[in-house]
């Protein structure tokens, strides 16, 4: 499992669809640990008027063999600044097709979004129980309050 991305000149991929995520071996598959990435200038498209949606995104996991490489994480989230879907379909896309091709030992994504109308969406998924023996911390995002 050699990383694609790291270390190499790579362009933003068309979309989530065409964006590979690289997965390197665990090392620390022995342990049970949890891992936080946070992305805070999420950006996507509403997919009716094409105008731009923000969101500041927290993806936890517990690795289980494998971890995913961070530049290509960076480039697989970069994609959806021209893709256009619903925050709940963004938000649950992401963390599904992490837990689906990593196969962490349990994983978590948090999506804050900005308020569009007037109403802020949070959105949030969990592939089951968090393990027992492993620090979770909480995401600590505010509720919206001029959120920021």
């Amino acid at each position: 499992m050699t990383p694609k991305f790291l270390g190499q000149t790579a362009a933003l991929p068309a979309s989530p669809e065409a964006a590979t995520l690289d997965y390197v071996p665990n090392p620390r598959a022995g342990l049970a640990y949890c891992v936080r990435f946070v992305s805070p200038e999420f950006t996507s498209l509403c997919p009716v008027t094409g105008q731009p949606d923000f969101a500041h995104l927290v993806i936890d996991y517990v690795p289980g063999e494998t971890i995913v490489e961070s530049k290509s994480l960076k480039l697989f989230l970069g994609s959806f600044r021209n893709h256009a879907a619903f925050h709940e379909d963004c938000t649950v896309g992401i963390g599904d097709r992490l837990f689906r091709e990593m196969a962490p030992k349990w994983l978590r994504i948090g999506g804050y979004w900005y308020p569009r109308g007037g109403i802020p969406i949070d959105v949030f998924w969990q592939s089951g129980a968090p393990p027992q023996d492993v620090w979770i911390p909480d995401q600590d995002v505010p509720g919206y309050r001029g959120r920021g």
